[in-house]
């Protein structure tokens, strides 16, 4: 399977997809890890990447999509992926649809994790502070919170459009959150 968890900064997409990568054995896409990752070089693209991602804003859907397809091609994803954080543009999401069918290959499923926006703030404060995390400061929360709700919320109806969108209410526990993360999946299969 193939699925896409959409949802703001600190809604838990990665918590979730990292127990769904136990129940599926699928590997999880985080492109805020890929992203973070070559901001830790020493090279002229990790200066521009870092620039963009200490602002808060997005990275630009080309470059995104570039580092997805390099990773989609690993072996290792031939059975399907979870993508965490991607797409966020309905630009990166027709690249994705574009590199889907060039490779036979197909979305089975797009989970919306619904938080709102006052808890948002609050649990990404907690990780900055659990993690040193520097891109969580409350400004550049803020930033991040605004350009989901103007870049990436948009594919909530791209997605319902197309009957992929299964929306999961993320204010509930890890555990509730995740039984009905593993009914949406099973509705899939």
């Amino acid at each position: 399977m193939r699925i896409v968890f959409i949802g703001p900064p600190g809604a838990g997409k990665g918590t979730q997809c990292k127990r769904l990568v136990e129940l599926l054995g699928i590997p999880q896409l985080s492109t805020g890890e890929m992203l973070r990752e070559v901001k830790r070089q020493d090279t002229a693209l990790a200066r521009w990447v870092a620039r963009h991602l200490d602002a808060g804003e997005l990275a630009p859907d080309h470059l995104v999509m570039r580092i997805v397809a390099q990773r989609l091609a690993q072996p290792d994803c031939e059975a399907g992926c979870l993508f965490d954080g991607f797409p966020r543009t309905i630009v990166q999401a027709q690249l994705l649809d574009e590199y889907f069918s060039r490779s036979s290959r197909k979305l089975d499923l797009v989970l919306d994790l619904h938080v709102v926006q006052e808890q948002l703030v609050l649990r990404l404060l907690k990780r900055a502070e659990l993690e040193d995390r520097g891109d969580d400061d409350y400004d550049t929360i803020k930033a991040r919170l605004r350009v989901f709700e103007t870049q990436t919320a948009p594919l909530l109806d791209y997605y319902r459009k197309r009957g992929l969108l299964t929306t999961i209410d993320g204010m509930q526990s890890p555990d509730e959150v995740f039984e009905q993360i593993r009914l949406a999946v099973a509705a899939r299969t």
